[in-house]
């Protein structure tokens, strides 16, 4: 049985982040937003974290075989179909309240799961983590009979990620012809406390769910990576963690699936938060997002108004 760390949360919250540092530890397999391999890699063949296009990587193609007799038996068209059926936010409270999953659900989590044994089986890790954050799609995982699954739900300040779903990034996959969606302040802190909310129910329904908050995460990432890494069953080293040093971490070529630019970063990577948005987020977005956020805001521990938004 497969032991899958999900990483969850609403995008631009830190997840890419604590997947590449994960990702550095022994018996660790980080296979980057898996819930996008169907259409990036495996029909727009986009490039692997380790550069090379997804056809081309030597990782990946010895998981589609053993996984699947190879990608070419995959049907995008079904999975697609799965996904729109079962895989969507408005699914989640069917999913969490009912008896017994559909047919569809689990038929849909066999394809993860099959891709996360494999990946497992090769790399010979004994945890593999998904950094797909989708809250629905960890609603649909927990069905998978065949999956040890545990979910890591990574928080940042509803202003924080607000302020970076404004910003234009390029994607590095398009070789700068596309740009990563952008949702004003608004539209994101909706969906903040939609995903936030879902993982807090999944919890309730049985499955095991570690909170970080990106904030406390960077301020101290080994311990960080020590507690993530023993909920997961894991016990790091002294030398394990030895890639963390103070203010940096030091990566090696990855083969993270999709995700953000992060995932193409080899050597030196600054650990440092973003707190750009205290200073350029506009105070009447800031309020906003505060207003529409702030029950969830509280709960999770950040002050809404002050000196110190940090």
């Amino acid at each position: 049985m497969a032991r899958v760390l999900f990483l969850g949360g609403l995008g631009r919250s830190g997840t890419t982040l604590v997947e590449r540092l994960l990702g550095e530890l022994p018996g660790v397999c980080a296979l980057g937003e898996v819930v996008h391999l169907w259409q990036r890699d495996l029909r727009d063949d986009e490039r692997c974290g380790c550069g090379a296009r997804f056809s081309a990587c030597s990782f990946w193609q010895r998981v589609g075989e053993l996984a699947f007799g190879g990608w070419h038996n995959v049907d995008v068209e079904r999975v697609h179909a799965l996904r729109d059926a079962v895989e969507r936010t408005r699914h989640i409270p069917r999913l969490a309240t009912a008896v017994e999953a559909p047919d569809e659900v689990h038929e849909y989590a066999t394809y993860y799961s099959r891709i996360y044994a494999a990946a497992a089986a090769i790399s010979g890790s004994s945890v593999v983590v998904d950094s797909s954050k989708h809250s629905a799609l960890a609603h649909v995982l927990r069905w998978a009979g065949d999956i040890d699954l545990r979910v890591v739900h990574v928080v940042r300040d509803a202003r924080g990620v607000a302020y970076s779903w404004t910003k234009t990034v390029a994607r590095p996959e398009s070789d700068g012809a596309d740009e990563m969606t952008r949702y004003s302040p608004g539209r994101s802190a909706l969906l903040w406390n939609a995903h936030n909310a879902a993982f807090g129910l999944l919890a309730r329904r049985g499955v095991a769910v570690h909170r970080i908050r990106y904030e406390e995460f960077l301020a101290d990432p080994r311990g960080a990576l020590v507690d993530i890494a023993t909920f997961a069953g894991l016990t790091p080293t002294a030398d394990d963690l030895s890639f963390v040093s103070d203010g940096h971490a030091e990566l090696r070529t990855g083969h993270s699936a999709a995700g953000n630019p992060m995932r193409f970063t080899v050597g030196r990577l600054a650990l440092r938060r973003d707190d750009a948005w205290i200073r350029q987020l506009p105070p009447k977005q800031r309020r906003l997002v505060g207003a529409v956020c702030a029950p969830m805001l509280r709960a999770y521990g950040y002050p809404l108004a002050g000196k110190d938004l940090r």
